[in-house]
């Protein structure tokens, strides 16, 4: 039971992180379906969906290497590389990590349920769709054109995102189409500046968590992981597919109708 549970969490987690739907919202949701809390304890769920997301975040590393690869480059100071685009990343993963340094706690105790994960959703998706019909004309396009301001915007943008089911991915491409930014590359701006505030936020909450694991639960670890980051390789490449011929415009559906479905599922 607890292997299929794995694999089902690890599916959710890596189909979901990248996409405009939230990977948190939806874990929450499926781990009250599936009773994995009741199953393995309140701390263990919780320091297992943590390391299944860092399979995930990893994911992208392995889909953009180069683009990576460029960031290590220390002497490079144009476009996205170097220390410009490591500078970049930096000021897009300052706000949200503040603020969710700030109101950690607050959001675990109060916004971790399925009727307010229910609401982001709903609110997240009249969000893409004003966006998508009435979003600013694009002045960046192309990553290695973004501006120190529109780092900074999609930066604020991605506070929002620590409110269970509005999405970090949904806060960040929405926050940049906003600003002026093309949406395939807000998309991929949104891949990249997930992994230092994620990477962040993992480590630490893995750092408080990892004495509440058992040598039986590396083995469903493992398979959370493996699951995790290989579900959102394909999950990043499918998705920035799709917007080649596409717009955000389905995903605002589905959360809408992810949202009622929730919130009946509540009241019954």
């Amino acid at each position: 039971m607890q292997t299929l549970m794995a694999i089902i969490l690890g599916l959710v987690e890596g189909v979901t992180e990248f996409l405009p739907i939230s990977s948190t919202g939806h874990m929450i949701l499926v781990d009250h379906l599936l009773g994995f809390e009741e199953l393995v304890g309140k701390d263990v769920a919780n320091a297992f969906e943590i390391v299944i997301q860092l399979g995930a975040i990893l994911a992208i590393v392995a889909a953009y290497p180069g683009r990576f690869g460029k960031l290590l480059q220390l002497r490079q100071n144009r476009g996205f590389s170097g220390l410009r685009g490591i500078g970049l990343l930096f000021i897009t993963t300052v706000p949200a990590g503040l603020l969710a340094y700030a109101t950690r706690s607050y959001i675990k105790e109060y916004l971790f349920s399925p009727t307010t994960v229910a609401a982001a959703l709903a609110v997240g998706a009249v969000w893409i769709l004003v966006v998508e019909r009435w979003r600013p004309r694009a002045i960046t396009d192309g990553i290695d054109s973004l501006t120190w301001k529109e780092a900074l915007s999609v930066g604020l943008f991605q506070c929002l995102s620590l409110w269970p089911g509005m999405s970090r991915s949904a806060s960040t491409i929405l926050g940049g189409m906003m600003s002026g930014v093309d949406r395939k590359t807000a998309t991929e701006y949104s891949f990249f500046a997930a992994v230092p505030i994620m990477v962040a936020a993992t480590c630490v909450e893995f750092y408080k968590s990892y004495h509440l694991f058992r040598a039986a639960d590396l083995g469903m670890l493992a398979i959370g992981f493996i699951v995790a980051f290989f579900s959102a390789w394909a999950a990043v490449k499918l998705f920035v597919r799709f917007l080649s011929r596409h717009t955000l415009v389905p995903f605002g559906w589905y959360r809408l109708a992810a949202a009622a479905l929730v919130l009946w599922w509540v009241v019954w």
